[in-house]
């Protein structure tokens, strides 16, 4: 099979035809037919796939990542831990390491961040979290754990499906839940269906009606009365295939979301059980850090305030609650921002993680930011996060966060020299 149609089935619809693909292009790369990639020092820890939303598998996630560069590589997709051993074995393939987590939403509402904005633009009192370096044992039993808020968030999904329908009725749209938007997931496979999938959904009918980029902005602009910033409309004009259904999206998901949205309470755990589930797995608990946004990486978030003006009781009540770590993103937020994270975490022995949020074509793999020196210590963090998983999965009490581990190094930055160091652990 030549190079463009092995590429191409990394995106096929079954996990075997992708991974076959993956072998036969590393096959290519090792004869010499394809030029091999330079893989550097970068690390993103944060890449989801078609198991929440992207315009990539798991499989050609770690393509991705393999051909930009990046010395490792972490899977994170919301509510599905559905494409991990795809991507654990895809890394196994290219001979890139990789980690594997779970991004999820958890209800604060029992704690003193209750009726804050916290790092959700949707909702109040609701917080995104993320669960990283998961012993592979647990694969199951987390993909368990989440299918009953994947069902729960099914049935919210349906209500803003029927909500779009209401608000675009008068512009001959209706938007049906099974028909549109089901068919874009891998709810099948054990993955979720997020919001994205519904303003995809969206996107894709509002480009079928209105044929060009100019009538399709024209649309969104004078007919819905969307407001959009000169990026997104030049965007969206260039009428690139692999992105213009994206920058609709981008358009729709920053300012139409509030008018459907439904709010989410059934398909969230709460803070406390997430720290449970966490703690028997050995797993990294995060908190992810959004802060004050003045220009949104994806594009499609608006300015907007966040924790910045209770950031000391935010890291209070996560410590509290039992969070072990902080994840950030170093292009999200200035250097003032970030320098008041940092240092609370030192204060309150935080394991620090960073990843950049990858689910659109026009997101970057490499996060230049983290060649700045006051950046990396995530670049050894996440080699630490490596090696913990690697650990773990051979041995819990042998993890960064087992007792055992915990009791040898009482203090983050001593563990994470130690983890840092290991080279035994490959799986």
């Amino acid at each position: 099979m030549d190079t463009k149609k092995l590429i191409a089935a990394l995106n096929d619809k079954t996990k075997e035809n992708r991974l076959n693909a993956l072998s036969g292009i590393k096959k290519k790369i090792d004869a010499g037919e394809i030029p091999r990639p330079q893989i550097t020092d970068n690390v993103n820890n944060h890449i989801h796939t078609t198991y929440s939303f992207s315009p990539y598998s798991p499989a050609k996630a770690v393509y991705m990542a393999y051909i930009n560069g990046l010395g490792t590589a972490g899977i994170m997709d919301h509510d599905s831990i559905g494409g991990a051993a795809e991507f654990v074995e895809a890394g196994k393939i290219l001979g890139i390491s990789t980690t594997i987590g779970v991004e999820t939403r958890v209800d604060m509402a029992k704690t003193k961040l209750n009726g804050k904005r916290i790092n959700n633009t949707d909702q109040d009192s609701i917080a995104y979290v993320a669960l990283h370096g998961i012993p592979h044992q647990y694969i199951g039993a987390f993909d368990g754990y989440f299918s009953l808020f994947r069902k729960n968030r099914n049935q919210r999904n349906k209500k803003m499906c029927e909500n779009i329908s209401e608000i675009m009725k008068p512009h001959g749209i209706a938007l049906d839940f099974a028909e549109h938007v089901l068919p874009l997931s891998e709810h099948g496979e054990g993955g979720s269906v997020t919001e994205r999938h519904i303003t995809f959904a969206l996107s894709k009918l509002i480009a079928e009606k209105h044929k060009t980029p100019a009538g399709v902005l024209d649309f969104l602009k004078n007919k819905m009365k969307l407001p959009t910033t000169k990026k997104a409309e030049a965007a969206l004009l260039e009428n690139n295939p692999e992105y213009y259904l994206y920058d609709i999206l981008n358009v729709l998901k920053s300012e139409m979301v509030e008018k459907f949205y439904v709010l989410a309470y059934d398909e969230c755990p709460g803070a406390e059980d997430f720290i449970k589930i966490s703690k028997a797995a050995g797993a990294a608990a995060a908190y992810s850090y959004l802060g004050d946004i003045a220009d949104s990486v994806t594009g499609d978030k608006r300015p907007q305030k966040f924790e910045d003006d209770y950031l000391e009781l935010l890291f209070s009540e996560i410590v509290r609650l039992g969070f072990n770590s902080v994840t950030y993103m170093p292009t999200r937020n200035t250097k003032e921002q970030l320098s008041r994270v940092i240092a609370l975490c030192e204060k309150n022995n935080l394991f620090q993680i960073s990843g950049e949020d990858i689910n659109s074509p026009r997101q970057r793999f490499i996060c230049e930011a983290l060649s700045d020196p006051m950046f990396s210590h995530l670049v050894d963090s996440t080699w630490a996060l490596i090696n913990h998983e690697a650990a773990a999965t051979k041995d819990e009490e042998k993890g960064m966060f087992s007792d055992q581990m915990i009791e040898r190094y009482p203090n983050i930055a001593e563990r994470v020299k130690h983890f840092r160091g290991l080279s035994d652990f490959v799986l």
